[in-house]
């Protein structure tokens, strides 16, 4: 018995140390260096309006509302941009399906702004691979400047600058893209020129 209980001291003594090592000292150390560095990004990067959590920098919503900037499509389950199940459609390039989504999308857009005769940007048709994207290409933004103008009654280059206004270039102007991001796009357009029937965020 003796022997048996010396051979399996160390590994519990061992388990024990490790446990209070991983399992607590170094988790509370984290969350007590991120809250203090970064507390921002530590607590989901939300964004909120008159004290209200209203939507976060991470995650996209979903705006139907024609006088609304739109963000690239979702195809989390079972709502759109779903943070609890992030993940693509996994419909292959040769897929009707993902073929009859692509052009129901474009349908859509052309429908809400039938005089915009240029291309559709690819990333206002294709869903992303987590389906959370918060924001869009300058040019997929761009491509609904016109739209947008005339539904709030803003000249053309006041919608621009403020789609201007929140594109971020290429991470430490090497990583990857432009992007712009929708909701804080869409509240900027809101405090410049309200509608009557403010937007829904989830």
């Amino acid at each position: 018995m003796n022997s048996l209980i010396s051979t399996f001291r160390p590994a519990l003594s061992l388990l024990v140390v490790l446990t209070a090592i991983t399992g607590l000292a170094y988790p509370f150390f984290v969350t007590g260096v991120s809250q203090t560095v970064m507390p921002d990004q530590a607590n989901g990067s939300l964004i909120k309006e008159n004290g209200k959590v209203i939507g976060s920098n991470l995650i996209g919503q979903q705006f139907t509302d024609p006088a609304y900037l739109w963000g690239r499509p979702s195809a989390t389950t079972p709502t759109t941009y779903n943070g609890q199940s992030s993940g693509g459609s996994n419909l292959g390039p040769t897929n009707p399906d993902l073929a009859k989504a692509v052009q129901d999308r474009i349908t859509a857009l052309q429908k809400v702004d039938p005089t915009n005769t240029t291309v559709v940007p690819i990333d206002l048709v294709t869903a992303s691979a987590s389906g959370l994207d918060p924001e869009i290409s300058p040019a997929a933004a761009q491509y609904q400047a016109a739209r947008i103008a005339s539904l709030r009654h803003l000249p053309l280059p006041q919608v621009q600058g403020i789609i201007q206004a929140h594109t971020e270039g290429r991470q430490v102007g090497l990583f990857g893209e432009p992007r712009v991001n929708v909701l804080a796009v869409n509240m900027e357009l809101d405090k410049v020129a309200p509608l009557a029937k403010p937007a829904a965020h989830s």
